[in-house]
């Protein structure tokens, strides 16, 4: 497999939601209440009582953040 390919699969790779809370230090209630207001990615419906989330939605979720701090960060210390 070519490393495009392992990328390709990595990047959509389904994560559940200790691994999501684990990743972003949100708890559960945190994080579905950020979802209902559209401030955290949607997860997929797997089973009728089974989600996941798409890891790399998750990762640029987090890269945004990231984003924004070190953004606000510069402002302050200008």
């Amino acid at each position: 497999m070519t490393a495009s390919k392992n990328q390709k699969t990595e990047n959509n790779r389904l994560i559940r939601r200790k691994e999501v809370q684990e990743k972003t230090g949100l708890g559960a209630s945190s994080i579905y209440a950020m979802m209902k207001t559209g401030d955290f990615p949607q997860c997929l419906n797997l089973s009728e009582r089974r989600v996941a989330w798409i890891e790399s939605d998750i990762d640029k979720w987090i890269a945004e953040r990231v984003a924004n701090h070190r953004a606000i960060s510069a402002i302050l210390e200008a």
